[in-house]
């Protein structure tokens, strides 16, 4: 029986695979998108203790859940695995990368070259900022905060649907074919939105590429690439125990574990990590890739500090997870390296977690008083506290490569020292404005956890400086493409999803 063959196959379903296959779907071409999660509706991610016991990825164990944690030397990462990779778990905003650190960060690109690009995944994202400030205790103390130490901020833009009023129903067509629900308001952006809320792009530009004749197939884990006959051969493992209670459309008619198709293009979407090792573990079918592959991590500057103890009440769960943005730019900075600082709230449970921290005094003191009520004490360790989110211009030095067939990393964060300092300074700063502590979990020499991994596969002018020219093509390998984060040369500065999109539309455009 011969090999299925496309156009286009795109490997990945996050920013950068979902943009390319709309785009290439809608310009008529054939398109495969094969993603290695599971489709994730609204009401289907995990909440409970059970439910998260399962919601890590692991295949080894049999669990193909959400969230992928990777531990490295000197940083660990979470990234995502499922049908719209990161966006399932990002934070909703969509903030532009800084036109005056594009040359300093080895953008090959002139700034006004993804302007329009920018526009687009604007409208396809449905970006807007949060219109309810009066709601969230959280966002105004943000914003009190910088005004009184001084510091620029905003409410910046954010793909959710508000409406009118929160959890308010409403219809689109989409690939779950379900109904959504404006936001309610419930802080559980970055753990998966029950209820359709969040603008994701399996609702956005997967919708729209299966509207256009894309095909997609779910639990399909691309392995290898080789040319053969003049075409390149997608290799992937089914994780076929994965596949029950899915539509037939979003996976693979064939439930056979291992399968293979043909494609005269292929384009790598799997995340900083995925498209990394990837091509370094087909790197002998591949002998024609830059030397340079695997070099120029970045964290994105990723720094997750606690505001604790403030003169009133933050009420963390209450609004989306960011709402709220403090930026410092380079010239303001006491390393030269810009950074961000926004609100980065939680679940109702997390505060729930906080207040075991003052539960055992609390439950003294009902005791002695015979008071029940005084159980909740004063509440202040989980209500008059908040997550803030860091991120900005780390130095891009890390080196990404294979121990067997197991990536690992090599961050030498030395470098980046003077910019972690920096933003943890200007933190305490906010927090003194609100009576709080700014503080570390773990401490000063906690490890670093970035959310945003980016570069590996770096794009420059030269074959010489990167893997990929300034259009996504990967030197040495005609038909080869990769859109996503590891194409950046260095860090975004910013919430990185909106920079991802924008290159994936202009890849998109030169591919049609």
């Amino acid at each position: 029986m011969p090999a299925e063959r496309f156009d286009v196959v795109v490997v990945g379903s996050g920013f950068g695979g979902s943009v390319v296959a709309c785009r290439l779907a809608q310009a008529g071409a054939s398109v495969l998108v094969l993603e290695r999660g599971r489709p994730w509706p609204p009401g289907a991610f995990p909440r409970t203790p059970r439910q998260w016991r399962g919601a890590f990825w692991a295949p080894s164990q049999g669990r193909y859940g959400l969230f992928e944690y990777h531990r490295f030397s000197g940083l660990d990462s979470v990234t995502a695995s499922g049908l719209g990779g990161g966006s399932l778990i990002y934070a909703n905003v969509m903030l532009r990368k800084d036109p005056a650190t594009f040359a300093a960060d080895g953008m090959p690109l002139e700034p006004g070259e993804l302007d329009g690009h920018y526009d687009t995944v604007a409208a396809m994202q449905h970006a807007q900022r949060y219109p309810w400030e009066d709601r969230t205790p959280k966002t105004r103390a943000l914003l009190d905060a910088a005004r009184l130490a001084g510091l620029q901020a905003e409410r910046p833009p954010l793909a959710v649907a508000f409406g009118d009023r929160p959890g308010e129903p409403f219809q689109d067509d989409n690939l779950h074919g379900v109904a959504r629900e404006t936001c309610r308001l419930c802080g559980a952006c970055d753990v998966g939105c029950q209820y359709g809320a969040k603008h994701t792009v399996d609702f956005t530009y997967l919708s729209a590429a299966v509207d256009a004749g894309a095909r997609i197939r779910t639990c399909c884990e691309v392995h290898a690439l080789d040319r053969e006959d003049g075409a390149w051969r997608v290799r992937y493992r089914q994780h076929v125990s994965a596949r029950d209670g899915h539509p037939d459309h979003l996976l693979d008619p064939v439930a056979e574990p291992e399968r293979d198709v043909r494609a005269d293009r292929v384009v790598l979407a799997a995340g900083t990590f995925g498209s990394t090792g990837l091509l370094l573990r087909n790197r002998a079918a591949l002998p024609s890739l830059s030397r340079r592959l695997g070099r120029g991590f970045s964290g994105n500057g990723d720094l997750l500090l606690f505001l604790r103890k403030a003169d009133r009440y933050l009420d963390p769960a209450t609004g989306p997870v960011i709402t709220a943005s403090v930026h410092v730019p380079d010239a303001e900075s006491a390393s030269g390296r810009g950074f961000l600082i926004q609100d980065a709230g939680a679940p109702a449970f997390s505060e729930w977690l906080w207040h075991g921290v003052e539960l055992p005094g609390d439950l003294w003191r009902a005791l002695l008083r015979r008071a029940p009520g005084e159980i909740f004490g004063t509440s202040r360790a989980s209500a008059a506290m908040m997550p803030l989110l860091g991120m900005g211009r780390d130095v891009p030095g890390g080196r990404m490569e294979l121990r067997g067939d197991r990536l690992v990393l090599r961050w030498p964060g030395a470098a980046s020292r003077p910019y972690f300092e920096a933003l943890e300074d200007t933190a305490r700063r906010l927090g003194a404005t609100l009576g709080a502590r700014v503080v570390r979990v773990g401490g000063p020499f906690a490890r670093l956890v970035s959310a945003h991994p980016l570069g590996g596969c770096a794009m420059a002018d030269r074959a010489e400086d990167g893997v990929v020219d300034p259009f996504g093509r990967v030197y040495g390998c005609e038909g080869l493409y990769v859109s996503d984060g590891s194409i950046l040369p260095g860090p975004v500065g910013v919430n990185p999803s909106m920079t991802i999109a924008a290159l994936a539309e202009r890849i998109a455009e030169g591919m049609r």
